[in-house]
């Protein structure tokens, strides 16, 4: 009876959770598929409206059915691989994206928590928390779970905003900032109404005059800044007359049903389609061809082969080939998912082996021996941990391998030290034509903002794109088709942004700045009590 008595202070009202899922549906909109990113700077109001004077416990779960029904709405991509290639049974499925969309809900939870507390120490006040403790619970989403998809900046990714360009400062940390201060923003104007309307000269209709100038010039800024135009897109890279050829190859190859022969087949695609966009060179500069990660598994190392293959086409094309191959450890005890360069005399002059592997897709989270009893959906490989660049030419490029794409941290490292662009070779094709293909798009548009390189993006299915230092989006060929790309690649300036030099110090301040005011409030709370 007392677990249930317990429970009961978490359960908000009916017109709180109404308010939650209306907000997450909201927020769901302004992400891929439906790219209606204006709905960001509405879609946390109705969230920060049932949470503002609710306790901390029901404010909590407030947060939590937000947070579940949000990430359930842009996120159930994941039911795609289990259904269609595993053939489990949807509803099973379906339960288990619920589970991990109830896990990640924990952290606007804890916002909206942390918010309350705050709120009941600083009264209406506490409004300009928000943007603050928002991105303190996306970091701490990052840092617990390894994981920040679709943090709320990665909304603006594709919106031609001039607000994109916060990242080079604080990364999508600067973009979430900005958004969650709008949303406060419009609660602050939606107070002061509420505070006019009672016509009374009191402190708080004080605050609501305070809160009108207050909302009215961050609303205004953002309205500026939203409508001074999006950016402009610059010519298209393929015709620069500087810098190494790129050719990118999106050879969609099949996520099942790879026999030998099927194999052998496509692996000729692959260079077929490369040798199409290489008679367009004008001239005898420096060339490489890029292969994206697919599910051909090529094993460099161990595929004589396949050795040969690749030399003979490097050496009749005069081309330096990146590729995708799963290599041994040094100690040959695991496999690395690595990034192969061999040069246009089919010598390997370069390998970058995968930092930051997915989790229970290429290796188990866990220690042993329970590591080996839970097989990974890949495959158990070995993290590397050298952030090596490769040569493009006489440019420098750092290679992110799938799921890299989406830690600021590899790309603004590769910056650091000396990258003049960004390679990223991907695989989406086990999600099918879901909203992961452009989901996972966004977070290379902000690595390449973020600072300030151009960023070659090259998949098996799609997106395959150009992304210039701005984050514009070109030249993309049609998902789940055969197609090759050709684009150029030049020395940087060797200019770094500031995200670059210092990182997530943005996120870590709003994390140590939301700490303290909890504490504060707690601390305050407690001492008032007789």
């Amino acid at each position: 009876m007392k677990l249930v008595s317990k429970l009961k202070d978490f359960r908000p009202s009916v017109s709180a959770a109404v308010l939650a899922t209306a907000s997450a549906i909201l927020l769901s909109l302004a992400f891929p598929d439906f790219d209606l990113w204006p709905f960001a700077f509405a879609g946390l109001v109705p969230l920060l409206m049932a949470v503002r004077s609710e306790t901390p416990k029901r404010a909590f779960a407030t947060g939590w059915i937000f947070g579940t029904a949000f990430f359930f709405l842009t996120c159930s991509w994941l039911t795609f691989a289990p259904i269609t290639y595993a053939s489990l049974p949807w509803p099973p499925v379906y339960f288990l994206m619920f589970c991990a969309a109830a896990g990640a809900g924990i952290f606007p939870a804890v916002f909206a928590a942390a918010f309350a507390v705050i709120s009941r120490r600083f009264g209406r006040s506490a409004i300009f928390a928000v943007p603050v403790v928002w991105v303190f619970s996306e970091f701490l989403r990052m840092w617990i779970s390894g994981n920040n998809w679709n943090a709320l900046g990665y909304s603006l990714a594709f919106s031609g905003s001039p607000a994109l360009a916060s990242a080079r400062i604080g990364g999508v940390y600067a973009a979430s900032f900005y958004i969650a201060a709008v949303n406060a923003a419009i609660v602050l104007l939606i107070s002061a109404g509420e505070q006019w309307s009672r016509r009374t000269e009191t402190p708080a209709a004080s605050f609501g005059r305070t809160a009108v100038v207050a909302a009215s010039l961050i609303v205004a800024g953002a309205l500026g800044v939203e409508l001074s135009g999006p950016r402009t897109a610059p010519a298209a890279k393929s015709d620069s007359s500087a810098g190494t050829y790129v050719v990118a190859v999106q050879p969609n190859v099949p996520m099942d049903g790879l026999t030998i022969e099927r194999y052998e087949k496509l692996l000729h695609r692959h260079v077929e389609l490369a040798e199409q966009k290489l008679r367009e060179r004008a001239d005898g500069r420096p060339t490489l061809v890029v292969f994206p990660e697919s599910p051909m598994l090529f094993q460099y190392g161990e595929d004589e082969k396949l050795r040969e293959f690749l030399q003979q086409f490097a050496e009749r094309n005069k081309t330096a080939v990146l590729f995708n191959s799963a290599e041994a450890s040094t100690d040959g005890k695991q496999l690395m998912n690595s990034a192969v360069m061999i040069n246009d005399s089919g010598a390997k002059v370069g390998q970058y082996d995968k930092i930051f592997l997915l989790p229970f897709g290429e290796y188990i989270p866990f220690p042993e021996p329970v590591a080996s009893w839970m097989p990974a959906f890949v495959g158990n490989f070995k993290k590397g941990s050298e952030y090596d660049l490769l040569p493009v030419g006489d440019a420098k490029a750092g290679v992110m391998i799938c799921f890299e794409s989406h830690f600021g941290g590899l790309s603004a490292e590769y910056a650091r030290t000396g990258a003049d662009l960004l390679i990223e070779m991907t695989n989406d094709g086990y999600l099918g034509k879901t909203p992961v293909l452009r989901q996972h798009l966004a977070n290379s548009v902000f690595r390449a903002v973020e600072t300030s390189r151009p960023l070659i993006r090259v998949t098996n299915v799609g997106v395959t794109a150009y992304i210039d230092r701005d984050g514009n989006v070109f030249d993309s060929p049609e998902v789940y088709s055969e197609s090759a790309r050709m684009w150029t690649a030049s020395r940087s300036d060797g200019s770094q942004t500031i995200y670059v030099r210092v990182g997530d110090f943005l996120a870590g301040l709003c994390s140590m700045l939301s700490l303290g005011l909890v504490v504060i409030s707690l601390f305050k709370q407690a001492r008032s009590k007789p």
